[in-house]
């Protein structure tokens, strides 16, 4: 289950299907994990084309609210390929059953703009048995007040088995702290398994007293839309189709070359998203393929 938003990205004036949570949750379906995206959109035409590409990737969703507008994010993009946003969005969250759910995944704005943020408190405040994942996906423009931010960030981190973030939001949260400091605060929240993505320089990640790099995959970049959420879905996946899961959920110490192979798997998903177009994770196939 993946609790966030749904949205449109338009670039140079077409609308294709984002945000972060519903590309994590694509990215999963994708990769053979049943999934279901707890998110709110409307049924206008850019809600259509929300419903259409999540049905293509056999997600399950909420119905379509009626007479509800949409989220969009209008986006731009540098010399280097990367996206900067700006969002007209709608951040109420349906709220979901989590019965038979072996894994809760939330980011981005939805996780702490009210009145969304609270439908994801509740699932990670949920007493069942499950794994819980955050990606905080930092958005300066519509998470303004710094202390407020970083105080929901970190409650959700503290409740997270896996918290991944990027560079950029590693700096915006914790200003003139390296990267390693970053990783063990956010141990010390409580999270067994945390991961920093570093663009083209790869990804580093903590559990335990161990740190792994691992490097990116070379591609040609066409843009970075996705590529972190895409890396975000890999990882989730990797870790429910081997033995990370179950430590994760029992406490147990993380076996390094497990914690390896599911970084490596998730670097290649984000780079084959990262070669082409938008967001547009990979299929288990693709990643079979460049294996």
């Amino acid at each position: 289950m993946v609790f966030g938003e749904a949205l449109v990205d338009v670039i140079d004036g077409t609308a294709f299907p984002g945000g972060s949570p519903l590309n994590v949750a694509v990215g999963l379906s994708r990769l053979g994990v049943d999934t279901t995206l707890a998110a709110r959109f409307g049924d206008d035409a850019y809600g259509d084309r929300i419903a259409q590409h999540l049905a293509a990737s056999s997600v399950a969703f909420a119905e379509p609210v009626a007479g509800a507008e949409t989220s969009r994010a209008e986006v731009s993009l540098d010399a280097t390929g990367q996206a900067r946003y700006r969002f007209a969005l709608d951040s109420e969250l349906p709220r979901m059953p989590l019965d038979g759910i072996d894994l809760v995944h939330a980011g981005s704005l939805g996780a702490v703009l009210a009145p969304g943020a609270a439908a994801v408190a509740d699932a990670f405040d949920d007493p069942g048995a499950r794994l819980r994942s955050y990606d905080p996906n930092i958005r300066p423009d519509l998470m303004q007040d710094h202390g407020a931010t970083l105080d929901q960030v970190e409650r959700l981190a503290a409740r997270s088995h896996i918290v991944k973030l990027s560079d950029e939001d590693a700096a915006w949260l914790y200003p003139g702290s390296d990267l390693d400091d970053v990783l063990a605060r956010l141990l010390a929240l409580g999270a067994p398994l945390a991961v920093v993505t570093r663009g083209g320089e790869g990804c580093s990640a903590r559990f335990g007293g161990e740190r792994l790099d691992v490097p990116a995959d070379r591609v040609t970049v066409v843009d970075t839309v996705g590529a972190g959420d895409s890396f975000m879905a890999a990882l989730l996946a990797a870790v429910l189709d081997g033995p990370l899961g179950g430590a994760l959920l029992d406490g147990m110490p993380l076996d390094a070359a497990d914690v390896g192979g599911a970084l490596r798997f998730a670097a290649r998903a984000a780079a084959v998203t990262a070669s082409r177009a938008g967001a547009n994770p990979p299929w288990a196939r693709e990643l079979a393929d460049s294996a």
